[in-house]
This record gives C-alpha cells, structure tokens and sequence, in this order.
C-alpha cells in the first residue's frame, strides 16, 4: 500500500500523508472505507506507532479521513480532497507564474512549458527572450 522513502527528506509522517492522501485523490481508497490502525500500518512499515498516528491526525486536521471511536479511521469524501488539493495546486501555480513573469519568461513560452510536462516530456530550453523550445 505505501513505500517509505528513507532517502528523502522530508519527515516519514509527511510522506504517509502523501501517500495516502494520493491513494484517496486516484480513487483507490474510497469513501469511508477503513485505515489499517496505527499499530497495523506501523508494524507494516516497521516504524514507530507514535508516526503514524502523527500522520493520522494531520490527516484528520486536513479533513482527509474521520476517526470513530473505538472502530479506527475512515477515509472521508474524497471530491473534498480533490478538490483541496486542487486548490493548492493552483495557488502554487500562481506564485510560480508571479515568478516566471518576474523573471521574464514570456507567456507563450510559460504555457508551452506547462504543456510540454503535461504530457510527461521533460526536456525544454529556454532561449534569448525568454522563449521555450521542446
């Protein structure tokens, strides 16, 4: 279900959000459908139970699952999380664009970029005048 990267580093909660939460946006976990408990998952992941209940609650603080008491952890409206991480998405977006304008890239060149990893092409130059080529 989840791989931990030991080599990245960012903090292993912060991944399983990830991880989960991106299983949720996909579709793979569904709407109410049960998280393994915290001693499940961290006896899977041979890590410390404290962790994954530290990803639990910033999962339940972000909205992405609900606990019941005495039954676990249950993956919540996942449109809601979708939509949120849309959101966030395009926030960042912004910010880059503000920056990408600041630093003089043109807007045909911009948008041919955003196209070009779209479609999961990863090779672009950027030439005098701040115009790209793929």
């Amino acid at each position: 279900m989840i791989l931990l990267d030991y080599k990245d580093r960012r903090p292993i909660y912060e991944q399983i959000v990830d991880k989960l939460s991106d299983l949720m946006v996909r579709g793979i976990l569904t709407e109410n459908t049960p998280l393994p408990s915290v001693r499940s998952l961290a006896m899977d992941l041979s890590i410390n139970p404290n962790t994954v209940q530290r990803a639990y609650l910033e999962l339940e603080r972000l909205g992405y699952i609900y606990s019941l008491k005495g039954k676990g952890s249950f993956v919540a409206n996942p449109e809601q999380i979708r939509n949120f991480k849309q959101q966030s998405i395009l926030e960042e977006l912004r910010l880059l664009t503000d920056r990408a304008v600041s630093a003089g890239l043109e807007e045909d060149a911009l948008c041919s970029i955003i196209h070009t990893f779209y479609h999961k092409e990863r090779s672009y130059t950027i030439h005098k005048g701040g115009q790209a080529d793929d």
